[in-house]
């Protein structure tokens, strides 16, 4: 088959949306299929305001790079069979022609709406809640709604697609998958301190406020707390001296430093389709303390893989984190029971799945 997928930018630094694209390019292209990775300089159907400053810093930095140098993917492996092309807009006449082309974002989905046959049977590949941060909750709910076969990457976002109105026969609900060769356990479960580790996004649905005022809140109550943040952007304002910093980290760094170097993971988003970062840390031997966003649920279960407290409560946040600080055995048992569950979840077993509704929707030979 010939797939295409269609991102959302360049992808010159680290995001979730795109590394899911980038994994199915590369299970796909590692079965005999023919697969290219559309990258955009601009969307102009975006009119949110964050979503047009970031799109616009972004088109200034790729215009820039790309006089100067060929663009590429540094911060995650691509098989060098996929084809990575980037192109000023995702319209039809840079797309090639194929049997399947898939969005992954509700502004991409607008372009392959228009696309003509030639291009090949459309698909959306639905990766969150884009009506809760888009600013545009029609044209977002329009896209859903569009006679696109839809992929949604956690149960809890599936049923929110049909509640929604998206018929159950145009979709497929298909987990993400976890590459436990990178992300696994180097520092054993038992041996670790106590230090907790979080993901920094400036967007306000991913709770990084709450989730600072509940590493606070913790700390008056356990003084030999430390904590390290992690993100693409420099070190946010205001965030207190105690907090450990690090700004753009190789995976490998996130890895066997953030990760395996610390016995709690802290995911404070309101609203997830999946929620990578959580899953990474459960692979790699955290204790889970989350606000329950949805698609977490997939893998972190209240009291038996993870903590659960409900979005936007920084106070219930910080009591479970207190619950797993002072109570050693609980925390190693969640971890333990948090990396034995995340082992089901694979990107081959999420690629037999993708590879399966495809074949079957655009009636290629099984």
């Amino acid at each position: 088959m010939k797939i295409t997928f269609i991102q959302h930018g360049y992808g010159l630094k680290p995001d979730g949306g795109m590394k899911v694209m980038y994994q199915y390019a590369n299970q796909l292209v590692a079965r005999g299929h023919q697969v290219t990775v559309v990258h955009p300089g601009r969307l102009v159907n975006v009119r949110h305001p964050l979503a047009r400053l970031y799109l616009w810093l972004t088109g200034k930095m790729t215009t820039c790079a790309s006089s100067m140098i060929v663009p590429a993917v540094h911060w995650h492996p691509i098989d060098s069979r996929v084809e990575m092309v980037y192109v000023p807009e995702p319209t039809a006449s840079y797309v090639p022609d194929g049997d399947a082309v898939f969005a992954g974002f509700w502004a991409t989905a607008e372009y392959v709406m228009d696309y003509p046959p030639e291009k090949g049977r459309k698909f959306y590949l639905w990766q969150g809640y884009e009506e809760e941060w888009a600013g545009r909750t029609a044209r977002v709910l329009a896209a859903l709604r569009a006679p696109l076969k839809k992929v949604a990457v956690s149960r809890a976002l599936y049923e929110h697609a049909f509640e929604l109105g998206v018929p159950g026969d145009e979709m497929a609900y298909i987990p993400d998958g976890m590459d436990h060769k990178t992300y696994r356990v180097l520092h054993p479960i038992e041996d670790r301190a106590a230090r907790i580790s979080m993901l920094y996004h400036p967007l306000p649905q991913k709770g990084a406020d709450d989730g600072i005022r509940a590493l606070n809140l913790a700390r008056r109550r356990f003084q030999d707390l430390k904590a390290v943040i992690f993100g693409v952007s420099p070190r946010p304002k205001g965030l207190p001296d105690w907090i450990e910093y690090r700004c753009d980290p190789p995976q490998e760094e996130i890895v066997a430093s953030i990760y395996n170097g610390s016995s709690i993971y802290l995911c404070p988003s309101w609203a997830e389709g999946f929620g990578l970062p959580p899953a990474e840390a459960m692979a790699c031997g955290c204790a889970v303390a989350a606000a329950d966003s949805g698609g977490i649920r997939d893998f972190a279960e209240h009291g038996v893989t993870a903590l659960l407290s409900p979005p936007k409560r920084p106070e219930a946040l910080a009591e479970n984190l207190l619950r797993l600080l002072k109570d050693d055995d609980l925390r190693i048992r969640l971890a333990k029971a948090g990396h034995e569950r995340i082992q089901e979840f694979t990107w081959e077993r999420s690629a037999n799945l993708l590879e399966q509704f495809i074949a079957e929707r655009i009636g290629w030979p099984a």
